[in-house]
């Protein structure tokens, strides 16, 4: 037998002198022959019971306070609940939210930290606690109500040229964007949109929201930026369409944060406006574009499809705060549709509003550089480090060019402040401007084997019979 503490004082003492001892306190086993001899206490004293009254109090309260827990915090849940559905409102008075709340953080220990002046609720550890927040209504149908008066469709009814074998070919064709009012000058209302809704546009046509339709113009364009004011002079609106329709607010996309609402109105599928909803999925998302460049959007879940370009995506004050483009991304991407952030938009649409508003010049009296050129495109511009552009192959004797300073070797970027980077974009240009114009026109030189910018003023000459 083994002998420990509780043991010792019920067996025989006359009987220890003989029994193996294992030791407490070094854990080792000692026999009869080797234990040291102990000391028999002549009549020990009874045990006395583990716990006793002690004990039952301690149970006592711990039951108590398990109770009073429970009870205060299921009562809380209680209160919660009432709080936000009043479930029990009219039973029994009010509670004080102070009193509540002091008890709430008493409960978990938030009164121990008194070094937090800030207000600001932490965490045991410290750590900030994230702030409660207002729900988030599902209803937008005011603010759509209040939007939608400045969104419009837009039809396109344009020419495509392309060549077939050496010889330039043209198709007609048909398709539709969106639009958003965004002012008025002393004769124009003026409309943004994306510049590919009214790329190669021979006619536009708007259709507002009260049902009435009218004829725009391009009033300016930025091809890199996607961007487009087209024009509607005041004298062909009605006083009914005039008092149906609005102007758009311009709100800050710089503002924005992840997982804020918004909505995106405009043509969808082109059969007529659309409302959809989501948040905000991403900021400042680079994007690569079909021609290589790059730009910066705000990408949503909100629905993006085919005619919603040039639509506005709204904040839930109704500010537009992007411009919708399906043409980012394509058809390869589900549940993202990206926008062009407004905060970088509006300057660019601010400068297309004051542009002069052109109309066609007959072909025998369009305006005439005097150069043989060339397109870079971006595979060119990538394999011999060049900026996209018109090549200049050849500057004419006596032409509008010779006498610019244009020389050979020179990439026009830039005619009148438009972004140009084909050949097929300067001539749809050229049929707006007439013989005798002068306009600016930017330049990339090679220089020391680097490109220089330049800006040279050029007057349109006639073209050679």
């Amino acid at each position: 037998m083994y002998e420990n503490e509780n043991q010792n004082q019920n067996m025989n003492p006359n009987l220890n002198q003989n029994l193996g001892n294992y030791s407490n306190c070094n854990g080792t086993y000692q026999t009869a022959s080797t234990a040291p001899q102990m000391r028999i206490n002549p009549a020990p004293e009874p045990p006395k019971k583990k716990g006793g009254a002690g004990k039952y109090f301690r149970k006592l309260l711990a039951s108590i306070s398990f109770g009073l827990c429970f009870g205060l915090f299921a009562g809380l849940g209680l209160y919660a609940v009432n709080e936000s559905t009043n479930l029990f409102s009219g039973f029994g008075e009010s509670v004080d939210k102070n009193e509540v709340k002091q008890i709430v953080q008493e409960v978990i220990g938030k009164t121990s930290f008194a070094g937090n002046t800030s207000g600001e609720e932490v965490s045991v550890s410290g750590i900030p606690l994230t702030q409660n927040i207002t729900a988030v209504t599902t209803d937008v149908s005011e603010v759509v109500g209040e939007v939608m008066p400045a969104m419009v469709s837009i039809i396109n009814n344009y020419v495509e040229k392309y060549s077939y074998f050496g010889q330039v070919v043209e198709r007609e064709g048909s398709g539709s964007g969106s639009g958003i009012i965004v002012g008025e000058n002393d004769t124009e209302l003026l409309i943004a949109t994306n510049y590919h809704v009214v790329d190669s546009a021979v006619k536009l046509t708007v259709n507002f929201t009260d049902g009435s339709n009218a004829e725009a113009v391009v009033k300016g364009t930025d091809a890199d930026m996607d961007l487009a004011v087209i024009a509607i002079p005041l004298n062909s609106l009605s006083e009914e369409t005039k008092e149906a329709i609005a102007i758009a607010r311009l709100g800050d996309s710089d503002s924005l944060k992840l997982g804020e609402p918004v909505i995106a109105i405009g043509n969808a599928l082109g059969i007529g406006q659309s409302v959809s909803g989501g948040y905000v999925s991403a900021l400042n998302r680079e994007v690569t574009m079909e021609d290589g460049s790059t730009g910066t959007f705000i990408q949503t879940d909100a629905a993006i499809n085919q005619g919603n370009s040039g639509g506005a995506l709204l904040n839930i004050n109704g500010e537009v705060i992007g411009i919708n483009s399906s043409k980012i991304g394509g058809e390869l991407v589900e549940g993202m549709g990206f926008a062009i952030p407004i905060s970088a938009a509006q300057p660019i649409l601010e400068e297309l509003m004051l542009k002069e508003t052109r109309s066609e010049v007959p072909s025998g009296q369009r305006g005439y550089i005097g150069i043989s050129l060339q397109t870079v495109t971006q595979d060119d511009a990538t394999r011999y480090g060049m900026p996209r552009g018109i090549y200049v192959y050849e500057v004419f004797p006596d032409s509008g060019a010779s006498k610019a300073g244009l020389l050979r070797g020179d990439i026009i970027t830039k005619f009148d402040g438009t972004r140009i980077k084909s050949n097929d974009e300067l001539q749809e240009l050229l049929e707006y401007y007439s013989v005798g114009e002068t306009v600016e026109i930017t330049i990339m030189r090679s220089q020391f084997g680097s490109y220089e910018e330049m800006t040279l003023s050029l007057t349109l000459g006639q073209r050679p019979q």
